[in-house]
């Protein structure tokens, strides 16, 4: 987690009825969704296979994996909907949100620890929550959304 006395620029996005976020160091591009090839056997929350410019990307579920339903967007919304492309130590996943917000900036020492239980995620994945104007956003932890187990099998598809 952010250092209290530092700055940490997030991307926002919504999944479901909330607000998350993520460290925008660990991001590597917003992409508009696109045709997702399934494959068979895969584990519940991986969707499929995505090519991005000739990358082979694996696309995962955060609905599917919390068992989450999906937001409700007008047609505007739509619009900004798609995967967030994140490196995980080298490995690109993608993951599908309903809705990209914006990147912020928040101070170290406004980030909470989280609670026990938030809305279908469990505190193990949240690095904390930042209380904000309407609401609070969740940051992510993505180092800790998927076991190593997980990781190597999901690698494997991507292959």
């Amino acid at each position: 987690m952010a250092e209290r006395d530092t700055q940490i620029q997030l991307v926002t996005f919504q999944i479901s009825d909330e607000l998350y976020g993520i460290d925008i160091m660990d991001v590597k591009e917003i992409v508009r969704v696109q045709e997702i090839r399934q494959i068979p056997n895969a584990p519940i929350y991986v969707e499929g296979l995505f090519n991005l410019r000739g990358e082979i990307i694996p696309i995962i579920s955060l609905h599917k994996r919390f068992h989450l339903k999906r937001a409700h967007l007008g047609d505007d919304d739509e619009l900004l909907s798609g995967f967030i492309i994140i490196d995980l130590d080298g490995m690109k996943l993608g993951v599908i949100i309903d809705k990209v917000e914006r990147v912020v900036t928040i101070e170290g020492n406004d980030i909470q620890p989280p609670p026990q239980m938030l809305s279908g995620i469990g505190a193990e994945y949240i690095q904390g929550v930042v209380n904000r104007e309407g609401g609070y956003l969740i940051l992510l932890d993505i180092r800790k959304l998927f076991s190593a187990k997980e990781l190597k099998k999901i690698e494997e598809i991507g292959r």
